[in-house]
């Protein structure tokens, strides 16, 4: 497609279609062919910004007021608007962001069971009512919406974790002011279109684009901002739960750096391919992704010739390609990142035994492509093993017991997932108990959650006030009043 026939997408405010008041646009590029763009979308500004939260300011007042049925009809309503156009959104979704198109279609049924969860479990949601020893008083409590939310979301499921934050904010009373990523604003700017379809009311959710440098500060410092929640990196989480107001509630999903445990009695075919699938799929760009593998030293090597065979096999491409696993990176900077990671670990000492190399040659010449990277021999402190990389590379560390594996695998700023591959009943007790981490899986990969169960991190991983996900995900949108009546 040549630029000159680019679509230009608008912002969504207050139920209208705009042009930025900035008069500027920025592109949204294809990860496996950098020649083709997307579209192009607004390039918002702080007037924008303020104008969007007046607009969901003054929605409040009514959408607070909406019968919950009818709120929830809206959501039923856009669920079964997204499966309907399941298979186009797929094919956006995966052109836009780089992931098998197989993902992107499990990626939007999901969303579409998530609008449908809220829109029943939010309907339960109620207060409780207390006991006394006055019997001409009752005291119970009321949940109420906080008021003005900003959603701000991140490229890597550029469409669920949206539904997952909207859902529970709209059912619960409060407006949206949604940012969604920059490198993914059309997939999720279907989710908008969805929710007008269905029939959400003007200014009740407002969508801007836009790159955070410049409209960042507003979308989150803005005293009409009740509450912001963000999924991202942990560095931007901290400067947002810094900058503000005391007034305003923050839920803060970040980063990880996720373990997956081999014990001496797994089954290491299995082991391998859990590291495959929880390392490996979304080519690594997942924030629950497995990214160390801590291996008792009796099966180190056969786990290693294992994991390698494995990875061996997995068909690199464009997820439009039938077949391929392992679709590109997000853009240019993750490529550049993921690559600097991969020379850092060499540098440290650690033996790439297995890919690592940028692919340049046709048909991944025009694209962000890297293969995936096995690192072995490597140490718990190197930076490999320490920092979050969100790419497709795996580091193998060797431990010799369960209490230096779980000292290990505990030994960093993140807690978000964490697995054990055993069939020793006193190891996946232990483990349940000892490790550090939000999510706690055994004989499972690091990656995925469901719908219904609280999703969250410890440590740097969240700042662990708020959960997503499940009843748990309603939480951070209400307020709670004690109520007392005299009789």
């Amino acid at each position: 497609m040549l630029k000159t026939d680019v679509k230009i997408y608008q912002n969504y405010i207050n139920g209208v279609w705009l042009d930025s008041l900035s008069g500027e646009t920025f592109e949204s590029v294809n990860p496996a062919d950098s020649n083709d763009t997307v579209a192009k979308f607004q390039a918002s500004n702080k007037e924008d910004v303020e104008k969007a939260i007046d607009s969901a300011s003054t929605a409040f007042a009514t959408w607070v007021q909406t019968p919950i049925s009818k709120r929830a009809a809206i959501l039923t309503k856009a669920a079964a608007i997204l499966e309907e156009r399941a298979d186009e959104l797929a094919l956006e979704l995966t052109r836009e962001e780089g992931k098998p198109l197989g993902a992107s279609k499990k990626e939007v049924s999901r969303s579409a069971d998530t609008l449908r969860f809220y829109a029943v479990e939010g309907q339960t949601l109620t207060g409780e009512t207390f006991p006394n020893d006055d019997p001409k008083m009752k005291v119970s409590t009321v949940r109420e919406p906080l008021g003005v939310i900003s959603v701000i979301t991140p490229w890597n499921f550029p469409i669920s974790i949206p539904a997952r934050k909207i859902a529970p904010a709209l059912i619960t009373g409060n407006t949206v002011v949604f940012k969604p990523s920059s490198e993914t604003p059309l997939i999720a700017l279907r989710l908008v279109e969805a929710l007008d379809e269905a029939g959400l009311p003007p200014g009740v959710l407002n969508f801007v684009t836009g790159h955070s440098s410049y409209i960042g500060a507003s979308i989150v410092r803005h005293p009409a901002i009740r509450g912001v929640t963000f999924t991202g990196s942990t560095g931007a989480g901290e400067s947002i739960h810094r900058s503000v107001s005391l007034t305003t509630r923050t839920q803060m999903e970040l980063g990880g750096k996720n373990p997956l445990i081999v014990m001496e009695d797994a089954d290491l075919e299995k082991a391998a391919k859990l590291t495959v699938n929880g390392g490996f799929s979304l080519s690594g760009q997942a924030c629950t992704g497995t990214s160390r593998v801590i291996v008792l030293s009796s099966v180190k090597e056969a786990f290693i010739t294992e994991l390698v065979n494995q990875v061996k096999n997995l068909k690199i491409g464009s997820g439009m390609e039938s077949g391929a696993v392992i679709g590109p990176l997000a853009n240019s900077k993750q490529l550049e990142k993921i690559l600097q990671y991969i020379q850092i670990g060499q540098e440290e000492g650690a033996d790439l035994v297995y890919g690592g190399k940028q692919l340049t040659i046709s048909p991944y010449d025009s694209g962000y492509f890297v293969e995936p990277a096995v690192f072995t021999n490597v140490n718990p402190t190197m930076r490999i093993a320490q920092e979050e990389i969100f790419g497709p590379v795996v580091s193998v560390i060797e431990v010799q017991s369960y209490e230096e594996a779980i000292s290990i695998a505990n030994d960093t700023e993140y807690g978000l997932s964490a697995s054990i591959v055993t069939n020793n009943n006193s190891y996946i007790e232990r483990f349940v108990n000892d490790i550090q981490s939000g999510t706690v899986k055994v004989n499972r990969t690091t990656t995925g959650n469901l719908i219904n169960a609280p999703f969250g991190g410890l440590k740097k991983s969240s700042t662990s006030t708020f959960r997503e996900s499940g009843r748990a995900g309603l939480d951070f949108f209400t307020q709670t009043k004690t109520v007392y009546i005299g009789y």
